[in-house]
């Protein structure tokens, strides 16, 4: 696939019936991210809560594909983004993001109003010196290479959005999730 026809960038977002505060407490809480995404197994973080320049470690596995990632948080507004950049053996792999807005302000057939929008986005970093490795680790670590990379994370997104919804809104009606 050539530089040109790879997808560089991906969002999915999903309303949620619950508060903006309570969606970003959740998701700036990095080790709930194994608790939602298919992928992300664990992570390790030396001293939370996080705030921008954290610094984590992430354990990961899909099928029987098993690496991990190294991660700095880069944007921490509470009630508005959560944003993180992920690399492996000091090679930058992605950046991966956390949107939260009012419901309201994004009217549609899906949204009848009320509670959170929130998106989360993601973005190939692999790109300039160290691209070619840092794709070719993707595809021997992970068993995903830039073909699949979409259609993988357009599905993990939309499964960590809806688990990330359970959780929230069970903490919302005051039980577990």
């Amino acid at each position: 696939m050539t530089d040109a026809a790879r997808r560089w960038n991906l969002a999915e977002s999903l309303r949620v019936d619950a508060d903006r505060a309570t969606l970003y407490g959740l998701v700036s809480d990095l080790r709930n991210m194994g608790r939602w995404s298919p992928e992300c197994r664990g992570v390790w973080v030396r001293r939370p809560p996080v705030r921008p320049g954290t610094r984590f470690v992430g354990f990961n596995r899909r099928g029987p594909f098993l690496w991990f990632t190294t991660g700095r948080v880069t944007t921490a507004r509470p009630g508005e983004a959560f944003v993180f950049e992920v690399g492996v053996f000091g090679l930058p792999i992605a950046r991966w993001g956390y949107r939260f807005e009012d419901a309201e302000e994004h009217p549609g057939e899906e949204n009848p109003g009320g509670g959170t929008l929130v998106t989360e986005t993601w973005e190939d970093l692999r790109t300039g010196r160290g691209a070619g490795l840092a794709t070719l680790l993707g595809t021997v670590f992970a068993g995903t290479n830039t073909e699949r990379r979409i259609a993988v994370n357009r599905h993990g997104m939309r499964t960590t959005l809806e688990r990330l919804a359970r959780t929230a809104t069970a903490a919302a009606a005051g039980t577990a999730g």
